[in-house]
C-alpha cells in the first residue's frame, strides 16, 4: 500500500512560492502573483508551485521515510552514492490546494549493482500532479556517459556566457545557506534538520543546487530573446542524478557552475507533454569550482500552446 509521512494533506501559500522562487532566482511568470495573467493562454488561473519546490518536498518526505524505516544505513553499506530523481509532471498545483505525497514501499536489490528505489506520487484533489521514482545507486543513472573533462576551467568563463568551443551556456551561482534555508521552508521542509549553527550542522538538500537549473534556463532564454508571455514553456519531466557525497560536503559560498546545453527535440513522452507533443530536452550539469560534477540532469519542456491545444 502507498505510504505517506504526513497523516493529512499539506498546502502551499503564495508566500511559500515567493520564498522558493526568490531563493533560487526563478523569475518564471507562472509563479509570479503579479504577472501570471500576462501568459498567453494560461489555463491555471493564477500562480502555480515551482516544480523543483515540489521535488524538494518529496526529498524531505523520503528523508523522513528512510529514517522511519531504518533505510538510511543501506546507503553507506552498499555504496549508494547517487540520488536519482525521475519525475513526470502530469498537472499543476496552485496555492491553497491540498496536496498529498504517497511513497510506495521501498524495493531493495542487493548484489553487484545494488539499487534502492521508491515510486512516488504527488496528488491534489484534481488528480496526479507529479509521478515517478527516487532511486539510490552506486553510479549516476542520468547522463552517466557524458564526460566534461574536455571543457576549459569554468572559473575563467564569464557568468551568463557560452563556454568556448562548446554549446554550453554557463550560469554561475554560489551556495548560500540562507537561500537554502528559505528554499527548504518554502518547500514545507524542516530546515533545522539540514542547518543548525549551534550544532554545527550544514547540510544542503540535494534539490537546492538542482533547483538553480531554472534560473540558468531562464537566463539562457533571455539571451536568446525568448518571449515568455507569448511563447511560454512548461516542464514536462525531470531526470536528475545528484552525487550525495559531494552534496554532503557543500559549504557556504562554494561556487557552482550551471551548464545548459542546446535543446534536442524529442517526441512527446506523456504527462503534460502528451503523447503527440514535440518537446525540448535540455542536458544540464552542476559543476563545482574544482571541476567535479555535483549533478547531471535531463530537463524536458514543451510549449504551453501545444499542451492546451484541443
Amino acid at each position: 500500500m502507498p505510504q505517506s509521512i504526513y497523516p493529512a494533506p499539506l498546502s502551499f501559500t503564495q508566500l511559500h512560492i515567493d520564498v522558493a522562487r526568490n531563493a533560487t532566482d526563478d523569475f518564471n511568470l507562472f509563479h509570479d502573483r503579479s504577472k501570471w495573467d500576462r501568459i498567453l493562454g494560461n489555463p491555471f488561473g493564477g500562480p502555480i508551485v515551482l516544480g523543483f519546490q515540489l521535488e524538494c518536498l518529496i526529498e524531505e518526505q523520503l528523508r523522513l521515510y528512510r529514517e522511519a524505516n531504518d533505510e538510511t544505513r543501506l546507503l553507506g553499506e552498499h555504496g549508494l552514492r547517487f540520488s536519482n530523481y525521475q519525475f513526470t509532471f502530469a498537472g499543476a498545483l496552485k496555492p491553497g490546494e491540498a496536496v498529498q505525497v504517497e511513497i510506495k514501499k521501498s524495493r531493495f536489490r542487493p548484489g553487484a549493482s545494488p539499487l534502492l528505489s521508491n515510486r512516488v506520487v504527488l496528488k491534489n484533489q484534481r488528480g496526479i500532479v507529479l509521478i515517478g521514482h527516487k532511486k539510490e545507486s552506486p553510479e549516476p543513472l542520468c547522463l552517466a556517459d557524458v564526460d566534461l573533462a574536455g571543457l576549459p576551467d569554468l572559473n575563467h568563463v564569464p557568468d551568463r556566457s557560452y563556454v568556448p568551443a562548446s554549446d554550453f551556456f554557463c550560469k554561475r551561482k554560489f551556495m548560500i545557506t540562507g537561500n537554502a534555508k528559505n528554499f527548504l521552508s518554502g518547500s514545507l521542509a524542516d530546515q533545522t534538520a539540514w542547518f543548525d549553527e549551534l550544532e554545527g550542522r550544514v547540510r544542503f538538500p540535494e534539490m537546492f543546487p538542482a533547483a538553480l537549473i531554472s534560473c540558468a534556463l531562464l537566463e539562457r532564454a533571455c539571451m536568446n530573446h525568448h518571449d515568455f508571455e507569448k511563447e511560454p514553456m512548461v516542464y514536462t519531466g525531470h531526470h536528475i542524478s545528484v552525487d550525495r557525497e559531494l552534496a554532503a560536503g557543500l559549504k557556504s559560498n562554494d561556487v557552482l557552475h550551471l551548464l545548459v546545453n542546446k535543446p534536442v527535440e524529442m517526441a512527446g513522452g506523456g504527462g503534460l507533454g502528451g503523447l503527440g507533443v514535440t518537446q525540448c530536452l535540455y542536458h544540464c550539469f552542476g559543476v563545482l569550482g574544482n571541476g567535479t560534477v555535483l549533478f547531471r540532469a535531463e530537463i524536458a519542456m514543451a510549449p504551453l500552446a501545444a499542451i492546451i491545444a484541443p
